[in-house]
């Protein structure tokens, strides 16, 4: 599979903006926080981005976090959020992996390379226990971060808590 990972940058291509489109706002807790039906302001919010890849600027609450484009065979098939760091709320939900893959290209597989290419790069930047979290009903996304060596920790209010932790073999 020739899936890969492409950090977000301050100016995208069009097929991106469509991919955002079709994405929508998110769903199954997966907020979809580049969306805009505003051409300009989908523009602002890459640059925005950058920025708080770069732990700029950042608002009370917010962490540094890089989004990373995955691409099958130079096409744009969804997109994943690696948060650099934890806050108390991000303990609960959220954690430090949030992916998304367009509706077209779902139930194909893709969510499970997607995932383990974003594992691969929270190690990179030292990140070694990396907590997922998703709604206890999203058996799609519980099934991913299992195959990816996610291990199930705690389930409380309809959100489920993994981990994965380095010395998972991938």
């Amino acid at each position: 599979m020739k899936l890969y990972l492409k950090p977000l940058e301050p100016i995208e291509p069009p097929d991106i903006y469509q991919m955002i489109q079709d994405i929508g706002e998110g769903q199954n807790g997966f907020i979809n926080s580049l969306y805009s039906s505003d051409l300009e302001i989908f523009r602002e919010k890459l640059i925005r981005n950058v920025e708080i890849s770069q732990g700029k600027n950042l608002s009370d609450g917010l962490v540094p976090q890089t989004i990373y484009w995955f691409y099958l065979y130079n096409r744009p098939i969804g997109y994943g959020k690696l948060r650099h760091r934890l806050t108390d709320k991000l303990l609960e939900h959220g954690g430090h992996i949030g992916y998304i893959i367009r509706p077209a290209e779902r139930n194909k597989g893709y969510g499970k390379h997607a995932l383990g290419e974003l594992v691969k790069e929270a190690y990179q930047k030292g990140i070694n226990e990396i907590l997922l979290t998703c709604n206890e009903d999203n058996m799609a996304s519980r099934k991913v971060i299992e195959a990816n060596h996610g291990f199930l920790t705690e389930m409380k209010e309809g959100v489920c808590k993994y981990w994965i932790k380095r010395n998972s073999s991938l």
